[in-house]
């Protein structure tokens, strides 16, 4: 992979910082000869030169790292001129639960300004803006609607065409890059966690919907901000990624990632899906239903008061089971449904969540009328076509 000119035909077509293309596009990079996976923020020879003499603002968290330094503390040595960092939901640290309000303050270990963006700010605020020339955006995404680092990107893309800030995303790889599923969200059913008008699993990069987002005018007023993607090294979307560090308190490890897309939904039922557990989003339980499984969710870091504190849950154990590869699994919601339905146990939640999650009311629907999960996918296939067709023109990637 040339990955000069990828570079230079990025930067020439979002056409960040101009005067600067040129000699960016003729950069090269000798780690890159060595055929090794590269995210955006490893390969600071792309960007290094785009930041210096501008105050940057960095949208990051735990998994923002260069090898075993976080890139905070990385531009800090190259003596760039950090000026804030603004924490998304967890954290900066990633240690928050998820939903708890994450509060600004002081980085102990930099001294430098924490700004929350979670909570009432999601956005960060002119005054927040102030003396900022430039934001980076470093955050890895696991590739699923309803995880909420997309919804900040969009914010901080929204910030930076409001206040004409330029925005650059050091790309990572998607762990749940491999396939395209689940409803299509509508409007009336937008949130925090869901955006836009995508499918739950939508097969692209972060830096990859970051185009989709400009492009598609999903900003405000259709605006638009100057925007710069720093892609991946050697990086083909065939290439299966084990994320180094857990993006999140509660996807601790691949298996977990793997299962979110399908057992996020039931975050809109009574029942738990591991969290105050050991195995979060690798099981799937209940006091009132029934199951060779059990586990006693507890408060833990990241999940301080979880579904069901101290009840013993019954249910069905995950951890050994291999998630589909190429579509969501619809049937734990099928199975749990009909047997809560039976034993007259409360299964979606009366908070409109489940509806949120899946981006439409539609899925509710079909599964208390009794659909299998085949009846059930082919229900939004038509808009899942219609949407790999519009990504076809943000890809990067082979």
């Amino acid at each position: 992979m040339n990955y000069s000119k990828i570079i230079g035909f990025f930067i020439l077509i979002l056409g960040c910082f101009s005067g600067q293309n040129q000699d960016l596009a003729k950069k090269t990079d000798p780690l890159l000869d060595d055929g090794k996976l590269y995210t955006g923020a490893e390969i600071t020879s792309a960007y290094v030169d785009l930041l210096r003499g501008k105050t940057i603002g960095m949208v990051v968290n735990q998994t923002s790292v260069i090898k075993d330094s976080h890139i905070v503390d990385s531009l800090l040595t190259l003596g760039l001129d950090v000026k804030t960092i603004f924490a998304p939901e967890h954290g900066f640290r990633g240690k928050a639960d998820a939903g708890e309000k994450v509060l600004d303050g002081i980085d102990v270990n930099t001294g430098l300004p924490l700004v929350s963006l979670y909570g009432k700010n999601k956005k960060p605020t002119p005054e927040q803006l102030k003396g900022i020339d430039v934001l980076l955006f470093d955050i890895q995404d696991v590739g699923v609607r309803f995880y909420t680092y997309i919804s900040t990107l969009h914010y901080i893309m929204e910030a930076g065409a409001e206040n004409n800030i330029p925005v650059v995303v050091l790309d990572r790889p998607n762990p749940n890059i491999h396939y395209v599923d689940g409803p299509i969200l509508k409007p009336e059913f937008k949130s925090f966690v869901g955006m836009h008008p995508v499918p739950v699993v939508y097969g692209m990069t972060i830096g990859e919907y970051a185009q989709m987002i400009n492009g598609e005018g999903w900003l405000t007023d259709g605006a638009k901000c100057t925007l710069t993607i720093v892609p991946c090294g050697n990086y083909e979307r065939n290439l299966n990624y084990i994320l180094p560090i857990k993006p999140s308190p509660n996807l601790p490890n691949t298996l977990s990632i793997l299962h979110y897309p399908s057992l996020c939904f039931f975050e809109g039922t009574t029942l738990s899906v591991g969290r105050g557990t050991d195995h979060p989003f690798q099981s799937i339980g209940h006091p009132n239903l029934s199951g060779e499984f059990e586990f006693t969710p507890i408060p833990t870091s990241g999940a301080k008061y979880p579904k069901h504190e101290n009840k013993l849950c019954k249910g069905s154990d995950l951890r050994k089971v291999r998630p589909l590869e190429n579509q969501l699994d619809l049937t734990y919601l099928i199975q749990f449904y009909k047997e809560a339905n039976a034993k007259e146990v409360q299964f979606f939640n009366d908070n409109n969540f489940f509806e949120k999650l899946a981006g439409t009311d539609q899925l509710r629907q079909m599964i208390i009328q009794g659909k299998n999960a085949n009846e059930i996918r082919d229900s939004w296939q038509d808009d899942i076509n219609a949407f790999k067709q519009t990504r076809i023109k943000y890809l990067i990637y082979n």
